[in-house]
């Protein structure tokens, strides 16, 4: 038999929204296994404006000195498209992992639409901060080989949206 101090309650957190913002409670409980109060946790399954400045920001972290390699511009000169597509889908697929593990989990089929919705933005933000930085470097021809400038822009965007998913789980 248990004391009631050993007890450990295990209440699944209610979800509530507090000043606009979603928050889980986690019930406090007393020595005799009574709840006594909640604390509230912000739960940031939504994206708002706020992600996607942390996005932009993780993203820049390690495109910019990823843009500078030339090694990264050579081998989005030889890389098969194939291996482009690849990448791009192992990019998706950490993205998504890392998301899912650190925040939705146990939650995703109430929250499944903002799940994608931040996998997704994650990924094309940091396109787009690559293809940016790498146009202004003049390093990816848009008018001249697209193709090259999107294979460049996929090699560099998978350190830029692995730096945009940890800064995004900053809060």
């Amino acid at each position: 038999m248990t004391k009631p101090s050993d007890q450990v309650h295990t209440e699944r957190p209610q979800i509530r929204r507090i000043n606009g913002y979603l928050n889980r409670l986690h019930p406090v409980v007393d020595s005799a296994g009574d709840i006594v109060s909640y604390v509230a946790k912000p739960f940031m399954v939504e994206l708002r404006i706020r992600d996607v400045m942390q996005i932009l920001v993780g993203a820049t972290l390690l495109a910019i000195p990823s843009a500078f390699t030339e090694e990264v511009w050579v081998l989005g000169e030889e890389l098969p498209p194939a291996n482009v597509a690849a990448i791009a889908t192992i990019s998706i697929f950490l993205i998504g992992l890392f998301t899912y593990f650190n925040t939705y989990k146990g939650y995703l089929g109430s929250y499944r639409v903002e799940f994608v919705k931040r996998v997704l933005a994650t990924y094309v933000l940091s396109l787009i901060v690559v293809g940016v930085f790498l146009t202004l470097f003049q390093k990816a021809p848009w008018g001249v080989d697209t193709a090259l400038a999107i294979r460049r822009v996929v090699l560099v965007g998978l350190p830029a949206a692995m730096s945009a998913t940890v800064a995004d789980m900053l809060k």
